[in-house]
């Protein structure tokens, strides 16, 4: 049974491996920064199985008018298990009156476009709007 509950850097080393499993590596270079970026965030919800970190949602954001996911992610063991559908509707139902409610997905993240649009997410192009970004 999956318990979903908020958490911490406690689960530092988890999140790693999550994102290491996924190929995130821009998490992976400084454990002080990613502890403080998860204690900067809005809100972070975990999925866990048996005391462990099966996935987990992150937002930032001031969860009034603006709110970001910045991360979902789920083990690949556990996917199509609904867990991530879980964790976003947790957050798409706690945040409902937020103005703008976003995420940022790859382009050829086809199992993520399609959660995103299952929740009835929208391109930024389909709202005549436009995103920009800093290149690194």
């Amino acid at each position: 049974m999956i318990e979903y509950k908020e958490f911490g850097c406690e689960q530092l080393q988890t999140m790693k491996d999550l994102y290491l499993q996924e190929g995130w590596s821009a998490y992976l270079g400084d454990d002080a920064k990613l502890s403080r970026a998860f204690n900067n965030s809005l809100y972070t919800l975990g999925a866990f199985r048996d005391g462990e970190l099966a996935g987990f949602i992150r937002c930032v954001g001031d969860g009034e008018h603006v709110l970001l996911v910045q991360d979902l992610i789920v083990e690949h063991t556990y996917r199509r298990q609904g867990i991530g559908t879980a964790l976003l509707k947790t957050i798409w139902e706690k945040y409902s009156d937020v103005r703008m409610f976003c995420v940022v997905t790859d382009v050829a993240d086809d199992a993520a476009i399609r959660l995103y649009e299952s929740f009835g997410m929208k391109q930024f192009s389909d709202g005549r709007m436009v995103a920009y970004f800093r290149p690194e």
